[in-house]
């Protein structure tokens, strides 16, 4: 039995999937290990791919899209792995960065979770990390992350320090989320009300929720195309990120929760009901 279970959740990213998986084979992790794809119904012929080139990879189909964290969990039900890695069909894994972060579990029974650093194809650190979102947390969140994608001096010297420094946040990523399979469970897996987006701030909520810890760890690093599912289908992304938005709040925050609709609904972003 593999000690370490990959979940890859591909959706119409067969280009970037097959270098995701070229990437697992360069830098082959020394853990013993199994991967699966959970292919949401891809219309780019991504199983066919699978089948034909990657015979060592486990495909799972549901048959249709049934959103990241759904698919995660059908990864997690399947499969047997101590460790579990949630990654991203749009990343590209840099060597030992999986091994440190398994290491990093291994290291300490208290945290649960782990994540690296994670760069863009020009090698920008992203705010992979965070404390818990709140209506201030998020503006000040966005309004890093804003001005460091404008280049803005000050931003860049804090997002540089920030992803440098080995740190407990409230949430990392779920583009590259290390976990533990015993506490995953004991949290109830992934909320699946989450189709897209804020699954795994939430996920890490859990986690902490049993007394354990999230760690960012930033000599682990990996390269994340973000953005490549979501350019193939962007209005219904876009919807998929205010659900999220709106069932984070009614979960966490319920008091402003009629304030975030309203703000929405003045913005003209607000999901149409049944959507």
């Amino acid at each position: 039995m593999a000690d370490l279970t990959i979940i890859i959740v591909s959706f119409n990213t067969r280009s970037e999937l097959e270098a995701c998986l070229g990437s697992l084979v360069e830098h082959r992790p020394r853990t013993s290990h199994e991967i699966l794809v959970i292919d949401n119904a891809s219309s780019d012929h991504t199983a066919t791919a699978l089948r034909e080139r990657w015979p060592g990879v486990r495909l799972i189909e549901p048959g249709r899209n049934i959103g990241f964290a759904a698919a995660n969990n059908l990864g997690i039900r399947a499969s047997s792995g101590e460790f579990v890695l949630l990654l991203n069909s749009d990343t590209l894994v840099r060597p030992g960065a999986i091994d440190t972060l398994v290491d990093e579990l291994r290291r300490s029974a208290e945290v649960a979770a782990a994540g690296p650093r994670i760069v863009d194809a020009d090698g920008r650190a992203e705010l992979s990390f965070g404390r818990m979102m709140s209506p201030l947390v998020e503006a000040r969140q966005k309004l890093l992350t804003r001005l460091h994608e404008r280049g803005v001096g000050w931003a860049n010297r804090r997002v540089e320090r920030l992803t440098r420094t080995r740190h407990y946040p409230d949430w990392v990523s779920g583009a590259c989320l290390m976990v533990r399979r015993d506490d995953a469970v004991a949290a109830g897996l992934l909320d699946e009300r989450y189709f897209l987006y804020g699954e795994d701030v939430d996920f890490c909520a859990a986690l902490r929720a049993l007394g354990k810890r999230v760690l960012f760890v930033p000599d682990a690093e990996i390269v994340h195309l973000r953005g490549r599912a979501r350019a193939t289908r962007p209005i219904a992304s876009e919807l998929a990120y205010r659900r999220a938005h709106l069932a984070f709040y009614a979960k966490h925050h319920p008091l402003w929760l009629p304030w975030l609709t309203l703000y929405l609904r003045v913005r003209g972003t607000l999901p149409p009901e049944g959507t």
